[in-house]
């Protein structure tokens, strides 16, 4: 297996088997080496978010619909034509292993459709992508690759100018960042993040480290959310949606962490484990159906599924499968506060940039907002000054809405 075979494997099971990209990584990549490992990834990845542009160009040059293709000639056509617009990997190497991809697929009768098509590509892929505009969030959707309803949103809420900003701020890699899990004595080298007290940047995670739960692969967005819950020893605390665990294992005292599904929910008992966090019970449970004695928690974590409009750039797929879930988002809160004990708190966080499950949940709520502003002002919501708004084009990290609230 090579790293560009790994990553067309990526491609292809994703668009045509609805799969995840970071699990199907994780296999066909298994037996690569570090370096062609971040290769597969940088591929697979870059393939997957841009696809929507890639397969304009490929209809566009190569003269066929692009779902008429075989899949096995659609997901190496995109995976030539983004290294041909969007890498700097040579331009012989691009054409001649999407070729071979379709060989090794045994389509011999598509062979040379795929070189033909490849060679176009070369000869007027990169003139076809500068011609492309942004003036309106169509435009702006079909030239960074988003669905247009993502663009429509992003362009009514932030404006064209900010929009555009964090839609190319979620077509680069994200932060490298780590939390260091105080639990477990141990040294990483990293640059300690100036606003967050265990965020570790890093050029490259340690796998070593990682194995011996010194650290957690934890965004800044996600780490802040675990701060604003505020968990102190002797308190108890209540997270409804826990898996994988990142936020559970920051918290102190005894937390009691919800997992829906029976194989996450054993994963996060792993997590757990492997950080050291024993002050962590796993309840493997319907959030919005849990058993009685849960209750009386001095602070609720409610980390809501979400559309994940914050994390696209860490997961690539999620934009052509993302949707909004705010009536779950409002029977989580519901839980939260039928748990809380009077006088505790609720700390509602999601991964999404989009006001219907972020400012209009926590209105809807009934809640009372306990300001959160002025603890992290460098992450104050522009509009909610009360929340906590971090956005990847601004603070470079994955955007995450938090709010804290009371019954």
């Amino acid at each position: 297996m090579t790293a560009r075979q790994a990553a067309y494997e990526v491609v292809l099971r994703v668009f045509e088997d609805d799969a995840y990209a970071d699990r199907v990584l994780r296999t066909a990549a298994a037996g690569l080496d570090t370096r062609d490992r971040a290769l597969a990834q940088r591929l697979a990845f870059g393939t997957v978010q841009r696809a929507r542009t890639l397969d304009h160009a490929i209809e566009k040059l190569g003269k066929r619909p692009v779902r008429k293709l075989d899949p096995p000639v659609r997901a190496a056509l995109r995976l030539g034509a983004y290294q041909l617009g969007f890498t700097d990997v040579a331009v012989h190497a691009a054409v001649n292993e999407s070729v071979e991809l379709v060989r090794r697929a045994r389509l011999e009768r598509a062979v040379a459709f795929t070189n033909a098509v490849m060679r176009r590509l070369t000869q007027g892929l990169t003139q076809l992508l500068a011609a492309l505009d942004d003036e309106t969030p169509t435009a702006a959707a079909l030239k960074h690759s988003y669905p247009d309803w993502v663009a429509e949103l992003w362009w009514e809420e932030l404006g064209r100018d900010e929009a555009l900003a964090l839609m190319r701020a979620q077509n680069e890699a994200p932060e490298r960042v780590v939390r260091i899990n105080r639990r477990k004595q141990g040294h990483v080298d990293g640059r300690p993040d100036p606003d967050l007290p265990d965020a570790l940047h890093l050029d490259r995670v340690d796998d070593d480290a990682l194995a011996a739960g010194l650290v957690w692969p934890q965004s800044r967005g996600s780490q802040l959310a675990g701060l604003a819950v505020g968990a102190r020893d002797g308190e108890r605390t209540l997270d409804l949606c826990a898996a994988p665990g990142g936020k559970a294992t920051q918290l102190a005292g005894e937390v009691v962490a919800v997992e829906l599904h029976a194989g996450r929910a054993r994963e996060l008992e792993e997590n757990c484990r492997r950080l050291g966090a024993d002050n962590v019970t796993v309840v493997n449970a319907d959030a919005t159906a849990l058993p009685r004695e849960l209750t009386g928690f001095d602070r609720v974590l409610v980390d809501a599924p979400c559309s994940g409009l914050g994390v696209l750039a860490a997961r690539p797929d999620l934009r052509w499968r993302s949707r909004p879930l705010p009536e779950l988002q409002r029977d989580l809160l519901r839980v939260a506060a039928e748990r809380v004990k009077p006088g505790g708190t609720i700390v509602y966080s999601v991964c999404t940039i989009n006001s219907e499950e972020n400012e209009a949940i926590v209105d809807e709520s009934g809640l009372h907002v306990a300001g959160l502003g002025d603890e992290w002002p460098q992450f104050r919501h522009p509009r909610r000054p009360d929340c906590l708004l971090t956005l990847p084009h601004v603070h470079g990290t994955a955007g995450f809405f938090i709010a804290r609230l009371t019954t």
